[in-house]
């Protein structure tokens, strides 16, 4: 991590800006600016990269991806109707966004 001070603040107070600031939201910091002036502090920070899986709706089911489904409920996801509002044509009473 990162930490780059400007003005005076001791390396005690940057690591309990740290401290905070990972505590408050859960993640780590990979770069701290702290910019000290008299009695006003301003923080400006970055968090890490937090890696995520997207979750889908497949067939009744929340899933990330169908590496673990058994060869029936693959079949069930490849046969079944797939709607998108790019089909609708002009006599559609669905509006298009």
């Amino acid at each position: 991590m990162n930490v780059a001070i400007t003005g005076n603040a001791e390396p005690r107070e940057a690591q309990a800006y740290v401290d905070y600031l990972q505590e408050k939201h859960g993640r780590k910091l990979e770069s701290l600016d702290i910019r000290v002036d008299g009695e006003y502090v301003d923080l400006n920070y970055k968090f890490s990269h937090v890696p995520f899986e997207r979750i889908r709706r497949i067939t009744g089911y929340l899933v990330g991806t169908m590496d673990n489904w058994n060869d029936a409920k693959t079949a069930e996801e490849r046969d079944r109707v797939k709607h998108s509002l790019g089909d609708a044509g002009p006599d559609c009473a669905m509006e298009q966004l």
